[in-house]
Parts: C-alpha cells; structure tokens; sequence
C-alpha cells in the first residue's frame, strides 16, 4: 500500500510467531488490558524506495491485506487479524518510531443488548445474555480490509477459511461490530472493496460479484437478533461472464479479489467494482448492470491476485489514466512462457473508441 510519500507499507514476518510482552497479559498496553494477544503470525514493514531502506513494524496482531484509512493519522488497518481489528498510527510512528504505542487492536463485540454502547461481553463460546453484548470471532478472521470513506467505519470480508462468510463492520468510536451472513445461495467470499456511498462488495463463491448495502437493512442493526442473519435484503448478486454447470444458474467463474475504482482511473466511471476474472483471464467490471470483460490477452493464463488504478495526468484523456496488475499466480512456469517465466507487471488502459488516440 502507497502513503502520500510514496512509501510502501506491506505485510511482512518481521521475528518468530510469540509475541513481545508488550501484547500479552499482564501488560499495561491499553489494547493487551481489553485482549492480550500471545502470538501472531505476521508483522508489517515500510520500505522507501528513495534509499531501498525497510522499517520493520512489530505488530501483536497479524496482517495481511494493508488499507489507509481517511483519518488524519493516516492510519493503516490490516487483514489478517484473526480475533481482533488492528491498526497503526503511521503518523505516530513516523513522529517516535515507537510500534507498541503507534498500534491497536480491538475484539468484535456485537451491541447485543442494544443500547448502542459496547459493555460487558460474553466470549464465542457462550450463549447471548440480554443484558451483556457478545464478542465474536469472525470464522478465520478477516481477509479484506475496506475503511469507509466518510464515516470512519472499517468493513472486511470474513469467514473466508472457516465459519460463515459474509461482511464485517468494525466502529472505533464505539467499539462496536455488524456481521452479515452471507445467504446461503452465495456460498462463501474473498476479496472485496468498498465504494465511496458504503457499499462493500466482494467476490462470491457461487460465480457472482457480491454487494451489500447496509442502509437496505430493515431490521434492527443491533440487539439480540442482530447477529448475522437479519439483513438478508442487503446483499445483491451479479452473476460474472462465462459457462456454468448443467442445471445451476451460477457462472464457473472462479473470482479471487474485487476492487472498486472509486476515482475513475479506468474510464468506465466512479464507484465501478472490478474484479479479478480468474478463469477469463483477465478482469470483470460492473458497469451500469452490465458486466464488462477486460481480456489480457498475453500471457495466455492471465492470473491476477489483485489490482489498483492510478491516474497520471488527469489532462491526458485515456493514456493518463489506467490499472495496474499482475500475472501473479503461484505457478507462473505454467503460464505462456513456461519454465523460468515470472510474473509481469500490466498496465490496462481503455481507449473511448477502437481509433482514439
């Protein structure tokens, strides 16, 4: 992930899986007295490609996918975290070089008892008390991380490896959490974004693009029955291009990530969600309800794991603008090219018309 210096912060296994003292019980780190934390499999880095020099981060909690929030602490929420939300305070960190006071992390508690305030909790593995809220553990933890672009919320993708998949809300003015359960029908998720009205949106398992809008929600967001499964209307499914099964409805199309192309670096538009096609080799967006196919048509195999947008020179039409991405599947040998062959870095650029320069 870029800051605004050109800087690159990345998940990265800084030391061993047990964690320093700082995150565990018995510490007076203000996130270690609510959950201490004992191990964790992955910390973060820094590098600044103007000295190739790498600042390493010691995190209690694990990362993965890295995502700046809007805040003026340019701060940095990860992925990863298994039964926590993490993040740094990169403004902190840059100003004392100091991890344990620069960082954060917090248990999902759903407002159970609904008075819009998180209080004492019963553990996962205890029954809802009507007078307590409820912390969960979202299956095999987060995955996507997505910070909203005005409301200060973090959503993720969850259950991607175990439990119920759906989408998470994390508050950290509250400390309070929303799960939605993905319907039945959708099977499981992945990767996701979200677009600057709130709306997440994420890679299903049944061959669709996936999104859910909160503010379609008609019953209670917290409360007792408010964990999980009481917002079904808020999920949409668009089915992706290409061949299914005989007799299911749904596309063979296996998606790994969706990202949302908030500022129109491609050219389809603002807010369009693009996600990696990953048995068409290429991508597919979602534009005005219609699905729109990018083939790369070189190397034959194209496999992205993700993707970004970036605008140049917002004054050069077409060629300011355009994606970024790889081929960067586990196996590149298998690939157009065959053995040796690496993964490359894409530029996808839209022309307006097959003639315009």
């Amino acid at each position: 992930m870029f800051d605004k210096s050109g800087r690159v912060w990345l998940a990265a296994n800084v030391r061993g899986p047990d964690n320093p003292a700082f995150c565990k019980k018995g510490s007076d780190h203000p996130s270690a007295k609510v959950l201490p934390i004992e191990r964790a499999g992955r910390q973060a880095a820094v590098l600044d490609p103007k000295t190739m020099k790498y600042t390493f981060i010691d995190t209690c909690f694990g990362t993965h996918h890295p995502q700046f929030g809007y805040d003026a602490d340019n701060t940095l929420w990860f992925s990863g975290t298994g039964p926590v939300a993490g993040w740094l305070n990169t403004k902190m960190f840059d100003a004392t070089g100091d991890a344990a006071k620069s960082q954060g992390w917090s248990p999902f508690v759903l407002d159970t008892n609904g008075n819009g305030k998180r209080d004492e909790y019963v553990e996962p593995d205890q029954a809802i008390d009507a007078g307590k809220d409820k912390r969960i553990v979202p299956g095999s933890g987060p995955y996507a991380v997505m910070p909203h672009p005005s409301d200060g919320s973090v959503w993720y993708t969850v259950g991607v490896f175990a439990g119920p998949a759906g989408f998470l809300r994390f508050d950290p003015a509250t400390g309070l959490s929303e799960v939605y359960h993905l319907p039945k029908s959708g099977y499981g998720i992945r990767g996701g974004d979200i677009d600057k009205n709130g709306v997440v949106w994420g890679s299903a398992s049944n061959g669709s693009l996936v999104s859910f809008d909160r503010r379609k929600c008609k019953a209670p967001l917290n409360g007792p029955n408010a964990t999980g499964d009481h917002c079904p209307e808020g999920f949409t499914f668009y089915r992706y291009p290409g061949p299914g099964f005989e007799g299911e409805p749904t596309s063979a199309e296996g998606s790994y990530y969706t990202w949302v192309d908030q500022h129109n670096t491609l050219g389809l538009g603002e807010d369009v969600p693009i996600s990696t096609a990953n048995l068409n080799d290429g991508f597919v967006a979602l534009k005005d309800g219609q699905m729109v196919m990018l083939r790369i048509p070189y190397p034959i195999g194209f496999y992205a794991k993700g993707l970004d947008g970036r605008i140049d020179d917002p004054n050069a039409g077409w060629k300011g603008r355009g994606l970024w991405s790889t081929n960067g599947d586990r196996t590149p040998w298998l690939m157009e090219g065959g053995k040796g062959s690496k993964p490359r870095a894409v530029h996808i650029q839209l022309r307006p018309d097959p003639l315009a320069h």
